[in-house]
């Protein structure tokens, strides 16, 4: 058997209708998982499915569009997600929101809230859901994708990491609730990445400069670069990586 393999698991990931999400969706399936595609938009989510099927056959991925912002939303995805194909093996919390691009000084109760909720208490609420099968299994995997900005401030999208940095510390706690359950709890934190969500930073010429002069690679990254290390943390061949935040930034933190 392959280290990567993930034939006969579950994974569920969210903000998979497109960039990190999509590229990580499309690997596990490559890997041998069924996946659950899941953003707001159902016609974008069949999409990716559409994808899935037409390369690895019928029944390798189901579509099932849910709000990251609702509770309720979520809670169906987990159930809906239980009652057609199964018990979640692998949830990848990726979906995230930041509505505002400025000073952290500036920012409205109302911006904040949203990123915290949408960033934060979503994957709390999303973990809380898929947890109790994974425990009673004994077995199971969750991956919070943070951000390489959990690291670092920011002049313009303090906030946002924030809300990545406090991702950190939720998988570092579940890491140590749900261990002795041999449930995994890690983190990505991605670097620069060419995503619409990421578009205002790489489309801003200065700020990409900045970004990739001092980089080893001297480029930013591109979304399928970050599915191989969720793969891993979801396969055998991470077993004993749990708390972890792994750092995908082609060198630019070792390069400062």
């Amino acid at each position: 058997m392959s280290l990567f393999d993930l034939t006969g698991k579950i994974a569920l990931i969210t903000g998979s209708s497109r960039g990190i999400g999509r590229a990580i969706a499309l690997r596990m399936a490559e890997h041998g998982a069924r996946v659950v595609i899941s953003s707001r938009k159902a016609e974008a989510c069949a999409a990716v499915v559409a994808e899935i099927e037409a390369a690895h056959g019928p029944g390798r991925a189901i579509a099932i569009p849910a709000s990251i912002s609702a509770k309720a939303e979520l809670e169906h995805l987990v159930a809906e997600t239980e009652r057609r194909l199964g018990p979640v093996d692998v949830l990848v919390c990726n979906a995230a929101s930041n509505p505002y691009y400025g000073p952290l000084a500036d920012i409205t109760d109302a911006q904040f809230k949203k990123i915290l909720d949408n960033n934060v208490l979503s994957n709390h609420w999303l973990i809380r859901l898929c947890a109790p099968g994974m425990i009673a299994r004994r077995d199971g995997a969750i991956v919070i994708v943070s951000s390489i900005g959990a690291l670092k401030g920011s002049p313009v999208i303090g906030a946002y990491n924030v809300s990545k940095a406090a991702d950190l510390q939720l998988a570092r706690n579940y890491a140590v609730e749900y261990g002795p359950h041999n449930v995994r709890v890690n983190c990505l934190c991605p670097g620069l990445i060419r995503t619409d969500f990421a578009r205002a930073l790489w489309e801003d010429p200065e700020m990409l400069a900045a970004t990739t002069a001092t980089a080893p690679l001297r480029r930013i990254g591109e979304p399928d670069e970050i599915a191989g290390a969720a793969v891993f943390l979801a396969s055998p061949a991470g077993r004993f990586v749990t708390g972890q935040a792994l750092v995908i930034d082609g060198g630019v933190t070792i390069a400062r």
